[in-house]
């Protein structure tokens, strides 16, 4: 039993806080890498950190296991949190997430979705994310558009 599942079964449904690392991964044309998940929504890869991990190790872990690719380098982006972060699941679950941005231009392999927590990947256009993207995700990628093209030039 992971982290997660051990402290929802000491206080049920009760809000928790969650450190969530995340990787915007771009390609060298310029394009996102997104993941959709079993409920049709697309996100940037990463997951959930786990006891004694650190946030880097969790995202590397998260993108390996759930696409098949490894990391080479990472740079911190930002830490996002707030009630815009806020999820509740349909079984009841609720949370705050606390996440941990990364970028990286620097990845080796194919990406090759695992089929259970991810059920496709592929790369988009900045301006052409697909219509279930998350709302969060969508709005970053607006507001820092500069930022995702001046990454791709210092490549």
């Amino acid at each position: 039993m992971g982290y997660i599942e051990s402290i929802r079964e000491m206080i049920g449904n009760s809000p928790i806080i969650l450190v969530r690392p995340s990787i915007l991964i771009l390609n060298p044309q310029g394009e996102i890498l997104l993941v959709q998940h079993n409920n049709g929504t697309w996100g940037v890869p990463g997951g959930l950190m786990e006891l004694g991990e650190s946030v880097e190790e969790c995202a590397i872990r998260e993108v390996e296991e759930e696409l098949g690719i490894r990391i080479r380098k990472l740079n911190l982006y930002g830490v996002f949190s707030g009630k815009e972060l806020h999820t509740k699941l349909r079984n009841g679950h609720e949370y705050y997430n606390v996440v941990i941005g990364y970028t990286c231009t620097d990845y080796e392999g194919t990406v090759r979705p695992d089929g259970v927590e991810v059920i496709d990947a592929r790369f988009f256009k900045p301006g052409e994310l697909p219509e279930k993207t998350d709302p969060f995700i969508q709005r970053k990628v607006r507001e820092n558009a500069r930022h995702i093209a001046a990454l791709l030039e210092a490549r």
